[in-house]
């Protein structure tokens, strides 16, 4: 794996790595690609993963919980658990 191609994954969207994993999933459980290509297809399927997987994790740590005050109002903010 190229560091250009590092680069490509970091610039997609979370929507577009996950389409593009899916399409990897599809063809390597179909048996399309021969050896060589379906280790670099791994690879590049290991990588869309850990970049799907790092959005979800920054997309969760934007999420903030509302505080209620004693009559039950909103009072703020505070950020998600992540627990």
């Amino acid at each position: 794996m190229t560091d250009e191609s590092a680069t490509d994954i970091a610039e997609l969207s979370f929507e577009a790595a996950l389409e593009e994993l899916e399409a990897i999933v599809r063809k390597l459980e179909a048996g399309e690609a021969p050896l060589d290509e379906s280790i670099e297809l791994y690879a590049r399927g290991d990588k869309l993963r850990a970049q799907c997987e790092a959005r979800l994790k920054a997309a969760k740590a934007r999420i903030d919980k509302l505080q209620l005050d004693a009559d039950g109002k909103p009072a703020g903010v505070e950020p998600l658990d992540p627990a």
